[in-house]
């Protein structure tokens, strides 16, 4: 979670001239009452108790280990960001904006009461919580990140006006080791939480037609007024900790799809954080760039050459060379091609029968038909 790729971010949007189409804020810090909206009072103590005094850890409450070691000014740099995603559900609902980008949000590992997978505040519920409690009725989250959304799930587990979906390398083989088919949601709230766990090695189409196949139509049958999203960039083949083989060009079309989707059912109220992401030079900075200039309705072409000041830039900062072009794949082989789930189902494919367990599993919850769409 080096800061370092959020400033690479902010300084490439701006290179780009992407900062010109947009309004940049400056968050507050939340309050402790907004953070105890989902999180415990004696947890954010904790964090506070921490983040004067960085010494020592508190297992119990997943600070001060390999993950979330702790640090001066942890709370105030972490309540910052959830006063961000949750200024974004304000503009939001008051139509001071119709979407809204916070690229430092995102922590969806955050839980109740414990910190986990480098996330102290879970900006993403906390935004959610925002939206019902100004009166909306129904929320889709969809999480593009590698890991499972698993905090975010946690904490609307049981809430029907919440949709959670997640679409991540399987908890098999990467943390935080959950979010299976059959996890579809508590008692009240049956078929709210989708879950499609992919095996390592999937690939751009693969990926994107489990998107299209499994989440994109729970989406619309359940009809929401707003769409948060979260967009980690850790899928990306070149990520270190991870193991799917997705492109720059393959989240610049989930970014599409969902951005589509936001004006199709909620004429156009649409959240977009950020997330994980450490290949903190050539994926993260590109990546949401290209979901600034999405939201932004100045969508940023593939081919287009990275700034010269940029890559200047990144060579002073960390002495690596900055990638050349905002896309990874070779414009002369043509757009990513993804079949549609009509074209028919593959037994024998992985993913495939990752696709059809969530289908199984929620589908009929939602009055859709496994098969098709």
């Amino acid at each position: 979670m080096a800061p370092i790729r959020l400033e690479l971010t902010a300084r490439l949007s701006q290179a780009l001239g992407l900062f010109d189409h947009v309004t940049v804020i400056d968050p507050e810090v939340a309050s402790d009452e907004q953070l105890e909206r989902l999180h415990d009072p004696a947890y954010v103590a904790a964090v506070r108790q921490f983040s004067l005094n960085p010494v020592g850890s508190d297992p119990e409450r997943g600070l001060g280990t390999d993950d979330v070691p702790v640090f001066a000014g942890m709370h105030e740099a972490s309540a910052r960001i959830v006063g961000g995603s949750m200024a974004l559900a304000d503009a939001i609902l008051s139509g001071d904006a119709e979407h809204g980008v916070n690229f430092t949000g995102g922590l969806h590992h955050a839980m109740p009461a414990k910190a986990d997978g480098f996330c102290i505040y879970n900006d993403a519920a906390l935004a959610i919580q925002r939206l019902l409690d100004n009166g909306v009725e129904r929320v889709a989250y969809i999480d593009v990140d590698v890991h499972h959304g698993d905090g975010v799930e946690r904490m609307f587990w049981d809430e029907p006006r919440v949709l959670t979906a997640s679409v991540h390398q399987s908890g098999r083989t990467l943390f935080p080791g959950t979010g299976w088919p059959r996890d579809i949601g508590g008692e009240h709230a049956r078929g709210t939480a989708v879950n499609i766990a992919l095996p390592p090695g999937t690939r751009d189409s693969q990926w994107l037609r489990a998107i299209n196949s499994a989440i994109i139509p729970v989406v619309q049958a359940f009809d929401p007024q707003v769409i948060v999203s979260q967009h980690g960039a850790d899928s990306h083949i070149d990520d270190p900790l991870a193991h799917l083989a997705i492109s720059l060009d393959a989240h610049r079309y989930a970014m599409d799809t969902i951005h589509r989707l936001s004006h199709q059912l909620t004429d156009g109220k649409w959240i977009a954080l950020g997330g994980g992401g450490y290949e903190v030079v050539s994926v993260v900075p590109l990546s949401w760039s290209h979901l600034i200039g999405v939201a932004a309705h100045h969508p940023v072409p593939l081919t287009t050459p990275v700034p010269e000041e940029w890559r200047i830039a990144v060579k002073e900062l960390t002495g690596r060379e900055a990638p050349t072009r905002m896309g990874d794949l070779d414009p002369n082989d043509g757009p990513i091609w993804v079949q549609p789930w009509e074209m028919g189902y593959n037994p024998h494919s992985d993913v495939d029968r990752a696709i059809m367990a969530t289908r199984e599993a929620v589908f009929p919850l939602h009055g859709l038909d496994v098969w098709f769409t």
